[in-house]
């Protein structure tokens, strides 16, 4: 755990015990913190209280003496509507930080020699993939790595802050609106499509929270940018014209003059005096479709602007296993492979998954976000069938009967594993991929995404079992004969 030693002797409000509550109330009483911890859930109190966390009412305070709140990210302080927490906050001039704040302000109070590398990573899609993805390219060329912020552990949970070390942390935007201190060696900034804007207003107050990603950094560093959107191509332009740091575009889909890109599956950089061929990414073991290729491309330029080695890059980038939830290939039953995408509880997460595969057997639903499967229309011809769960099966069912996209309402997910195999086996079609990927949240049949994808798996890997058995049966048979 890192103490977050720069409170100490302040007192420190801490509200919303999950994960990064609880973490960051222990970081800050190791620190020598005076800690004021509270949530409304009594479950989270009694948590944080077996734990040593002492929890007040905050009703109760006096917030003149306190020097900070620390908000937990999902806690809106501003939009749609702040909790009356925020209110006593703001009338007694306390400011309000997040667990991303109090490591860059650790981080920042040490000697410039003695500081770590921070890579951060932000992006409404492919996060936490590059977030993975840079943490094991670094790991396999040997540096001491640890990963955290929005995916994994909490930033604060992670081991003490020493020189020689590197910090890959995925930052969301509600984590990066509370942080000021932040100095990024590495930012990536990989694109931007709408969410979230319940919480930041519209997508002009979307965009500056991500950009907060760049606060700090100096002619030293480096950011990386996705070009592959219109409003990627103008944040790179408008940040080349402040000519503070050094400017990396990145592509999937194009050749770049200058940056590095995917040309036909291969990833190329072209940032030094000649275009320079990295790795043939139809080689990587899970790194499908051209979302995936923006994401080689900027876990390449992040970490080779730290100085290493190309060739150990490319080798590295071709061995990565992939993400757990994220277009995770499960296995394969002859032709037809099967794909754990349960993270995409969005239809924009889901439009990379579809883009990336023909002959899709798709399982999608659960509980609908706004907007439902509109946005995926151009996707449909790749769809061989859909089957639909949850509470949006209905709905769903009417998109798709528009569109002439032959489906099934199999209710739950086990049946639609059953009949997505049987047809993806039963159909002449070339390479089927039977696809669990949503485009909705969970909470409908499911605690979490991740609960939803172990389900999955757990299923197909039976099947896988199954199938196996069946195929020792006949080989012994066959062997008698």
């Amino acid at each position: 755990m890192i103490k977050a030693e720069t409170f100490r002797d302040k007192k420190v409000a801490v509200f919303g015990l999950g994960r990064t509550g609880i973490t960051a109330a222990l970081s800050l009483k190791a620190g020598g913190a005076e800690v004021l911890a509270w949530d409304d859930n009594p479950e989270a109190r009694e948590i944080a209280s077996r734990k040593g966390i002492p929890v007040f009412d905050f009703k109760k305070e006096n917030w003149r003496t306190i020097d900070a709140l620390v908000l937990s990210p999902g806690i809106p302080h501003k939009l749609p509507e702040p909790h009356q927490v925020i209110a006593l906050a703001g009338v007694n001039n306390v400011p309000i930080i997040c667990d991303i704040e109090i490591f860059a302000r650790e981080v920042m109070s040490r000697a410039e020699e003695q500081r770590p590398k921070i890579i951060a990573v932000t992006g409404t899609n492919g996060k936490s993939t590059t977030t993975a993805l840079i943490t094991h390219i670094l790991r396999e060329c040997g540096k001491d790595v640890q990963m955290g912020g929005n995916i994994g552990r909490g930033v604060l949970d992670l081991d003490y802050i020493h020189r020689g070390s590197h910090y890959v942390l995925e930052l969301s935007s509600y984590q990066l609106e509370r942080t000021e201190n932040l100095h990024a060696n590495a930012a990536v900034f990989l694109n931007l499509t709408p969410d979230h804007l319940d919480r930041h207003g519209d997508m002009a107050g979307y965009e500056q929270a991500k950009r907060r990603i760049f606060l700090n950094q100096t002619r030293k560093d480096t950011v990386v940018i996705g070009v592959d959107q219109p409003v990627g191509k103008r944040i790179c332009s408008e940040l080349k014209a402040a000519n503070g740091r050094t400017i990396i575009p990145i592509s999937g889909r194009k050749s770049l003059g200058r940056g590095v890109c995917v040309i036909k599956g291969k990833l190329y950089c072209t940032t030094g005096s000649k275009m320079r061929e990295v790795a043939d990414l139809s080689k990587a073991r899970a790194l499908d479709g051209a979302h995936n290729w923006q994401n080689a491309a900027a876990a390449y330029a992040a970490v080779a602007s730290l100085g290493i080695n190309p060739e150990d890059i490319g080798k590295a980038i071709l061995g990565f296993p992939g993400l757990v939830h994220r277009m995770e290939h499960v296995g394969s039953i002859g032709p037809v492979k099967f794909v754990n995408d349960s993270k995409a509880t969005n239809a924009n997460a889901t439009l990379q998954a579809l883009s990336a595969y023909d002959n899709i057997h798709w399982i999608v639903g659960g509980q609908a976000k706004e907007g439902g499967l509109e946005s995926l229309r151009s996707m449909f011809p790749r769809v061989a069938k859909a089957y639909l769960i949850g509470e949006a099966a209905p709905d769903f069912r009417e998109t798709l009967k528009s569109a002439k996209v032959e489906y099934k309402i199999s209710g739950t997910l086990d049946m639609a594993v059953l009949c997505a195999t049987r047809d993806a086996l039963s159909r002449s079609r070339k390479n089927p991929v039977v696809l669990l990927s949503p485009a909705c949240a969970s909470f409908d049949q499911f605690r979490s995404y991740e609960v939803r994808g172990d389900k999955f798996r757990s299923q197909v890997r039976g099947l896988l079992d199954m199938f196996e058995r069946e195929k020792a049966k006949h080989r012994a048979r066959a062997a008698v004969a």
